[in-house]
């Protein structure tokens, strides 16, 4: 049996470009990227020379479609073996009183309760197998500018926080778990070739003493 490779991330170049570090791994994988409702159109699914990607879709707001997704997936790769979910939501700038009511709704469904169905039927999967591995990689976000007339982005980095601060209790409780579940944190949210190498090489390894850890590369800030 093949391995069975899901991406689940944002629309964003980090999640692109852990796509093509799995095309270099498997001859197919399955995939998912979260259009930005917010403020650009659908992505289109890159085109990769070493490899191909099964694109899925996915409601992220439907907890059935969560189930549905990962029914689908495993249709597609027989049994999904690493889960790999990137956190970089899309950046909402504008004064406070700004915000429309529609891009709220958006991001929270979105980008903060979509993990929680999603991560619930991937690790209910992978108990069962008593096998599998969660990767959860969070795109740090910041203010838009730092000048005092700067818009700042008021959704982007509190979707991120839920993000973080949940891959941070499934990191803790890790240890009692029959799969492995790994973190990850960049700065950066263009992907840079060598930390999805070395992310997809903690994978590769499945070492204990990585397991329920936040992990660190090269000039990538990130949690200890």
């Amino acid at each position: 049996m093949t391995r069975g490779i899901l991406i689940v991330g944002d629309d964003a170049p980090l999640t692109t470009a852990l796509m093509a570090e799995a095309a270099k791994r498997v001859e197919r994988f399955a995939s998912v990227i979260i259009p930005n409702r917010i403020s650009g159109p659908d992505s289109e699914m890159p085109d990769f020379s070493l490899g191909a990607a099964d694109r899925l879709t996915w409601n992220p707001s439907s907890p059935i479609s969560a189930r549905t997704l990962i029914l689908a997936a495993e249709n597609r790769l027989e049994h999904i073996d690493d889960a790999v979910l990137v956190c970089s939501p899309p950046a909402v700038c504008c004064l406070p009183e700004k915000l429309v009511l529609r891009e709220i709704e958006t991001m929270v469904n979105d980008h903060i309760i979509g993990w929680f169905y999603l991560v619930k039927e991937l690790t209910a999967k992978f108990r069962s197998r008593q096998s599998g591995s969660l990767s959860l990689i969070v795109a740090e976000t910041g203010p838009a500018g730092k000048g005092k007339d700067s818009l700042v982005d008021l959704l982007g980095p509190a979707a991120a926080a839920s993000f973080r601060a949940f891959a941070q209790s499934l990191l803790s409780a890790a240890f009692n778990e029959p799969f492995y579940v790994f973190g990850f944190s960049s700065t950066e949210q263009s992907g840079d070739p060598e930390f999805c190498s070395f992310l997809f090489k903690i994978i590769d390894e499945r070492n204990k003493r990585d397991n329920g850890k936040w992990h660190k590369h090269g000039k990538f800030s990130f949690f200890k």
